[in-house]
């Protein structure tokens, strides 16, 4: 798929002297822009009562949205790496502006299905391009710090719910006066309805803001006083390089694919209930002790706690790691789980404590994937290879998802649940964490089949994407 000329690759590569730190604002951009999806629980009362629906049927848009955002990734990976940053910025900023427009009008003329094509398939499709087009740009910019690099790019995604969360109050607040968050009332689907058009059009200017930003550094650009060879004294760090379509033929993608899906179908399940879950925890009567408004700030929490261990987990794993922190990520996250499950309801602020931990491994987990791909497979294709990893976080979409919400459905209504009713859903979290930690331990180098050969440059790269030279 050509490009304008304006969005090509080489009208941004950056001029000598060109200051690094100036790209993670660009990313930064996006990735704030696109991580709405995780606020999608301020609005989810609203859309079931406004559609006469349930809590799985309702969920099921944001589980397109992030089944289109794993599949989009993969397919457009490669396209993503071949025309750079910009080109994929300015679509994604596109279609993630269509999809709010869509679902708008659906939600407007109460036609769920224009709610799923619009929010869930065209703005996944944003989500998708928008989420890896920084990636391997960033980790090029910072081949010394690579867990830093993605941590400062995929932060944003994390964050963008710190942003939405009070903005999507004070919106529908706006658009519906007797709406009152702190009263507990529901907000009216009109409300909603306008929510989504006015994001979708604050969200498009704020993207092509990060995409007309970005630049790409020259083929033979490094840090000062970078040495390359140094990674070579890291474990499971390769100066090799491994093309997308030979990566997903090797056991360490498989084994990296599973360890994302565990981590990420456990975390998913919680961000996508938050408001409601703190609510439920500590419900006794059929009054919860926790009030709309309340919930609303501990889901703005979670973003933040989100958005902070995507900066320092990753930050972290450039120094234990990168199969030392999903040891971390997977095993304490474990116990932490079934703290939650057991004595989570007994006080406020043990709950908030332990959701916070568990979320901000959740979102290192995120941003630590990109770092752990580019020391198995080096910095060749690592995009195209994230983008086609990311299908696990498509799949991590429909079950964390349906876990959390068919086992809801099945133990009572919305309004009456209690912490309780969370329990087996929290529980098969922590058997898919137990699953993930193993996966996780098996991970080594990858074999030197593999690898291409030493002649390979980011030029042949970029004409010959796909070549496949296994030996």
């Amino acid at each position: 798929m050509a490009v304008p000329s304006f969005l090509a690759r080489e009208r941004i590569i950056a001029k000598p002297g060109f200051n690094r730190w100036l790209i993670p604002p660009a990313a930064l951009a996006v990735h704030l822009c696109i991580g709405q999806a995780y606020a999608t629980s301020v609005y989810k009362a609203a859309l079931v009562s406004h559609f006469d629906s349930t809590l799985t049927a309702i969920g099921v848009i944001f589980s397109i949205a992030i089944v289109m955002l794993g599949l989009s990734a993969a397919v457009f990976g490669t396209w993503v790496d071949r025309n750079g940053p910009r080109a994929a910025m300015f679509t994604a900023a596109c279609f993630w502006s269509a999809g709010f427009l869509v679902g708008s009008l659906g939600i407007a003329t109460e036609q769920l299905w224009l709610v799923y094509l619009g929010y869930g398939v065209i703005g996944g499709i944003g989500l998708g391009i928008g989420y890896i087009s920084p990636v391997s740009t960033l980790i090029k910019w910072f081949p010394d710090r690579p867990g830093l690099a993605t941590g400062m790019a995929i932060m944003g995604f994390g964050g963008g719910a710190l942003i939405a969360s009070p903005l999507s109050r004070q919106l529908m607040n706006w658009y519906d006066p007797a709406y009152d968050g702190t009263a507990g009332t529901t907000p009216s689907g009109s409300s909603v309805a306008g929510l989504f058009l006015t994001l979708g059009l604050v969200y498009l200017v704020f993207m092509m803001f990060g995409a007309f930003i970005v630049r790409v550094p020259a083929d033979d650009w490094k840090p000062a006083g970078f040495d390359p060879s140094t990674v070579k004294q890291k474990a499971l760090v390769t100066t090799e390089s491994v093309s997308a379509a030979n990566a997903i033929k090797t056991p360490q993608f498989w084994l990296l694919w599973t360890v994302l899906f565990c981590n990420v179908t456990a975390g998913i399940g919680i961000l996508e209930q938050a408001s409601g879950m703190i609510q439920d925890f500590f419900r006794e009567g059929g009054t919860s002790a926790v009030a709309a408004a309340t919930a609303g700030g501990f889901v703005g929490l979670l973003s933040l706690f989100n958005m902070g261990g995507r900066f320092v987990w990753s930050s972290t794993s450039d120094f234990i790691g990168r199969k030392g922190i999903y040891m971390v990520y997977l095993g304490v996250g474990l116990v932490l789980y079934v703290l939650l499950a057991t004595i989570g309801s007994s006080a406020v602020w043990l709950f908030v404590v332990l959701a916070a931990i568990i979320i901000s491994f959740y979102g290192g987990g995120f941003a630590t994937i990109p770092a752990y791909l580019r020391d198995l497979f080096g910095t060749y294709q690592v995009g195209a290879i994230h983008g086609r990893l990311l299908t696990a976080w498509a799949a991590a979409g429909i079950a964390g998802p349906l876990i959390v919400n068919g086992v809801l459905d099945s133990q009572g209504t919305v309004g009456e649940l209690v912490a309780a009713d969370y329990r087996p859903a929290l529980f098969i979290m922590v058997g898919l964490l137990a699953i993930g930690f193993v996966a996780n331990l098996l991970v080594k180098p990858v074999a030197a089949k593999w690898h291409e050969p030493h002649a390979t440059t980011p030029a042949t790269a970029r004409a010959n994407p796909e070549r496949s030279t296994a030996r």
